[in-house]
């Protein structure tokens, strides 16, 4: 019997982002990347990620993640890896003035 760990993270949105979502709360979520974590968003709130990233799967420009207290560093391709435990923020950049 092979056993696989699963890699449960604790996922936080911004306020900002209910403007898309209205029910928009924190979640769980499994994977090992920052683009595992966006499938997951995905499908708890069809239709978020078209917020958050582009159409090639780039995080959009007003759109940051933190894993823990840490900016990612792969915005293109979302391959910053997470561990079981991490906090990850996803942050929608407000403008005005």
């Amino acid at each position: 019997m092979v056993y696989t760990s699963r890699i449960m993270v604790h996922v936080h949105f911004t306020s900002a982002l209910k403007r898309f979502a209205p029910d928009l709360r924190s979640i769980g979520a499994e994977g090992t990347t920052v683009a595992d974590v966006i499938k997951a968003v995905e499908a708890a709130y069809p239709g978020l990620s078209d917020y958050l990233v582009e159409e090639n799967g780039a995080l959009r420009k007003h759109v940051h993640i933190f894993i823990n207290d840490a900016f990612i560093r792969d915005r293109r391709t979302l391959s910053d890896g997470i561990h079981s435990g991490d906090h990850v923020h996803i942050i929608q950049a407000l403008s005005g003035g």
